[in-house]
This record gives structure tokens, sequence and C-alpha cells, in this order.
């Protein structure tokens, strides 16, 4: 390594540059660099390190979980991220109450729990750390009685945004049991095929106050989704949905809403309904506080749609690009 036209080695670099270093490396590696040196011992030990951590590449015992737990995260976990309890086998230790109760106890700074592919059947949601903001399920199973409505108010009370992508049982009564979370703003629905039409306009009458609205490969169609919102979520800043049956008709739903700041819309384009550029221009035109515009995957980037969208939305970003990986796997 060179520095100025001169060789440089690990120990010329300082801690900060180090520390930023370790923090792209997987926990397991992280721990085995602390026993290179006591210099890099101290550094791993550093609080500023263990804001964040991934768990999701590893099968991870209960033992070694309770110890990582005890000895590194604690007070300083900001968000941790679990999954793969589901793909591990029968004999895999599962994700417990106690596992998640301890996270509450031991983590007071915690405000953000990701898991993946993970058996929530026997944990009750009561026993998720009350300091979450943000909590996301990702091909999670979870029981009838998770989120039923009129179940205690008390948990999760900060609760600010939850993420429900592929999560098989997650359905209309679910769906309604949200209103529970007041501090509730964001909502991201991801291939929650059992949420009918009627449920969606039912529940967000009562979740009017969200402000960040996903719907994503779901089988309700866009147009009923937005009808859903003009009616209820008439302070929404935030819209992204893939165009699944959208038309200029059910576009137009969105003229005039006086927060909207952001609309995302998500090929891949399947149905002769959807709205001409020119279509969307006029209805983003009567939006007052619509700052950006993004197409994915429509098929439009590098052609003449872009150019027309720019230059009838000049005040606006207009964002034209293919579809991402992430976004194809709704239609998968």
């Amino acid at each position: 390594m060179h520095v100025g036209g001169i060789m440089a080695t690990w120990t010329d670099l300082p801690d900060s540059v180090l520390l930023e270093i370790f923090s792209y490396l997987p926990v397991r590696d992280r721990i085995r660099l602390s026993r290179v040196c006591h210099r890099w011992k101290r550094l791993v030990d550093d609080r500023w390190l263990w804001r964040h951590v991934d768990l999701t590449l590893y099968k991870m015992r209960p033992k070694v979980m309770w110890h990582l737990l005890r000895r590194y995260m604690a007070s300083r976990l900001h968000s941790l991220r679990l999954g793969g309890f589901l793909l591990s086998g029968s004999q895999a230790p599962q994700l417990s109450p106690a596992l998640m109760r301890a996270l509450g106890q031991k983590c007071p700074n915690l405000k953000r729990l990701c898991l993946h592919v993970a058996d929530l059947s026997t944990v009750p949601i009561s026993s998720l750390p009350s300091t979450l903001r943000i909590l996301e399920l990702h091909s999670c199973e979870i029981s009838m009685a998770w989120l039923l409505k009129g179940q205690d108010s008390t948990v999760l009370p900060q609760l600010e945004c939850i993420v429900l992508d592929r999560v098989p049982a997650f359905r209309d009564e679910h769906l309604q049991g949200l209103t529970r979370f007041r501090a509730l703003r964001s909502l991201v629905l991801g291939g929650t095929y059992r949420v009918t039409e009627t449920g969606l306009d039912a529940s967000l009458q009562e979740l009017s106050y969200l402000q960040r609205l996903e719907v994503l490969g779901c089988t309700l169609s866009a147009d009923s989704t937005l009808r859903a919102v003009s009616r209820h979520l008439r302070d929404v800043r935030k819209i992204r949905l893939t165009v699944r049956g959208l038309s200029a008709r059910g576009l137009s739903v969105l003229e005039g809403m006086p927060a909207l700041e952001s609309l995302c819309l998500l090929g891949p384009l399947v149905t002769p309904e959807m709205p001409s550029p020119a279509e969307i221009i006029s209805s983003c035109l009567t939006m007052p506080k619509l700052k950006v515009l993004e197409l994915q995957g429509l098929g439009w980037e590098g052609q003449e749609a872009e150019r027309t969208l720019c230059k009838g939305l000049p005040h606006c970003l207009v964002i034209v690009r293919a579809c991402p990986k992430e976004s194809m796997d709704w239609w998968m």
C-alpha cells in the first residue's frame, strides 16, 4: 500500500480507517481479527463496530448467539439481521421468545430488526424488543395470532416502519391489526397475496396517518390500491407500487394529492392500459409537492419517453431505469 509515494503497512493506518475496513467484514472474521494483536483486539471491541450486525450468513447455534449478545452487541447494537432458520433443517435451533426478550433487555438501543426465512410461529410479537422502530420480515412464518386486531396496544409502541416481504400467512386480519401501532408511518407489502382489495381499503381507512406506502408484487391491482390511497391517505408522501392493473384513469385519482413528494412505478410492463408518458405528466402536474418521479422496468429507459417526461416535468427529478433484481423477484 502506497501513501504519499511511501510504502505503508497496516500499522500506519489510523484507527478510524481500520474500523471502516473491519465494518465490511462478516462477524466471524471480525472476531478472528481480534487475535492478531492487542491493537486490533481493542478495535474489534470498539462500540462503533457493533452498531449494525448481519448474522444471515450463518446457521447460528444458540450458544454462539448468546455469546455474541453478551460479549459484543449488548448496548452497542442499533440494527440486527437474523435468518436462515427455516432452511436449516428440523434439528436446527429456532428463534425463541427467550432470545427475543434478551435482545430487548440487553440491547436498549436496538431500533431495527430484520428477520429472514425465520419461523416465528412460536414467537409471540409481545416478546420482540419494545425499542424497535423498524421491523422487517422476509419470507417468514408467523402465527395467526401475531398481528390480530384488539391485542395489547402497548406492544412495539415506537414502531414506525414494518416491511412484510413474502409472509405467506399475512392476510386482511393481520393488516387491520396494524392499526394498533399508532407510531406507524411506513408500510411495505411485498408478495402478500392473501390481502384483498376490500381488506386494504378498510385498513387504510384506519391507517390514515401513513406517510409511506409500498405495494409490490401483490395480487392487488394498482388501480384499486391507488383508489384506496386517494380516499384515506391524504397525507401520504411516498408511494411505490408495481404497475399490474394500472390505467390512466387509476393514476388520475392521485391528482391534487397535497403532500405526495415521491411516486415510483415498477414494472415489468404487463398491461396495455398503462398510462402513456403524456398521461403521466398530466396527472403529476396536479401534485403540488411532487419532487421525484421514478419509473423502473417499463422498458422506457434511453428512449423518447424519458425525454418527454423530463421536459414535461421540469421541476421534478425524473428517474427512468431498468428493473433491479430485487424488483424482479416480486414476480417470480
